[in-house]
């Protein structure tokens, strides 16, 4: 058990929750990812349809925020909907993200923006994607166009986990199908990891001339536990798979930190999860300490540059342990907070029970969505993490 005695987070800081396009708006047909999930013989067990029909129920999602007593939401604009076609930018689809821009600010929630999660158009895809360095120009023609309506943005995400990104690129390449967890998989691809680190700087650059928006990315952080006499293991491992993002995060204005669960290592690798072990829907090992071990990590890497938790949370259908691995989280943010880290906000990982990369199985949402009528039911999780928030992260 986590010691709770830290003190309690500032008001300064940032509560909210994160969500990604394409894993809760539905029917995003002009993307890679539904061009996978609906071709014939998939792999992926579910398609994700109408998901959770956010790209027309946004202003109820951002009035459940609002009503949990968060103030930032952090949710990703869909590149493959706002440019179509090469060199054809849909200004339609920017004023429908602008409008969820307005709608945060309006409830005065700050809107934190990701721009490339995980998705590609599926033109992007077709011309090889990030396996072509000349196609870095098709994606910064995309984030040109959406830094026209960023401008008063507090806080813009290039790319959401650009190590899972190279790392998946790497999977693909190998034929391989292996679990998602980052540190069971391959080593990223050298060329795609050089070619994303590069399109985040080029793409930051952007950003900043075209707004104040605080411009950073975010690190799928896997916390690699060496066992005794794996300790070089653990750094071999560490660097391609996740320390060289962090350190091509030296000079942003804020670094996300995503963890969930950790990875432990012996002479030979990534060690399985012991049958003892509880483990989560997705079959994580249930570890809540993963936040703060990871922004502990990533500050040394990282020094003088700010931490938001831009991902943290559980797949359980038992929501009093939900609870459970939120305070623990939190708990430890606290003191690692207390202990001097640049700890700025924490992002539940998801406001919604949405599409989770081929299934709708691991529900990890504060909020249930019936995914025929699309009702939303604030789970008891939601109203009590709203309450956690407003107790700067000490719970009752």
């Amino acid at each position: 058990m986590t010691d709770d005695s830290a003190p309690a987070l500032p008001d300064t800081f940032l509560w909210g929750a994160s969500t990604a396009a394409h894993q809760i708006e539905g029917n995003n047909v002009n993307s890679d990812f539904w061009a996978l999930e609906n071709q014939e013989g998939s792999f992926l067990p579910e398609r994700s349809g109408d998901a959770c029909d956010s790209y027309h129920r946004w202003p109820e999602d951002l009035d459940i925020v609002t009503s949990l007593g968060l103030d930032a939401y952090r949710f990703s604009f869909e590149w493959s909907r706002i440019v179509p076609a090469p060199g054809k930018v849909s200004q339609a689809e920017l004023a429908h993200y602008r409008r969820m821009v307005d709608g945060c600010l309006e409830r005065g929630i700050a809107p934190i923006v990701t721009l490339h999660h995980f998705t590609n158009p599926r033109w992007f895809s077709d011309l090889g994607g990030w396996q072509k360095s000349e196609n870095l120009a098709h994606f910064l023609e995309y984030v040109e166009a959406a830094a026209t309506i960023l401008g008063d943005v507090s806080h813009v995400v290039t790319m959401n986990e650009p190590n899972m990104l190279a790392m998946l690129a790497a999977m693909v390449a190998q034929g391989e199908r292996e679990e998602l967890v980052a540190g069971a998989m391959p080593p990223p691809d050298a060329e795609v990891s050089a070619r994303v680190i590069d399109a985040h700087h080029a793409a930051r650059e952007v950003l900043r001339r075209a707004s104040d928006a605080q411009v950073g990315w975010t690190i799928a952080n896997q916390n690699f536990q060496a066992e005794p006499g794996a300790e070089e293991v653990a750094r071999e491992w560490g660097w391609p798979r996740e320390d060289v993002f962090i350190d091509a995060a030296k000079d942003d204005d804020f670094i996300g930190v995503q963890a969930y669960t950790r990875v432990q290592l012996g002479p030979d690798g990534a060690l399985p999860i012991g049958d003892d072990v509880e483990r989560t829907l997705n079959g994580w090992e249930y570890y809540p300490a993963a936040a703060a071990e990871a922004a502990r990590h990533t500050a040394e890497l990282a020094p003088g540059v700010p931490i938001l938790v831009t991902e943290n949370g559980i797949a359980t259908a038992d929501d009093a342990r939900r609870k459970d691995y939120v305070r623990e989280s939190i708990a430890g943010l606290r003191q690692a907070v207390a202990d001097g880290v640049d700890i700025r906000g924490y992002f539940y990982w998801s406001l919604l029970d949405n599409y989770e990369w081929g299934s709708y199985a691991p529900t990890f949402g504060l909020v249930s969505v019936d995914h025929a009528t699309f009702e939303r039911t604030v789970k008891p999780s939601g109203a009590w993490f709203g309450d956690l928030a407003g107790r700067g992260g000490v719970a009752p």
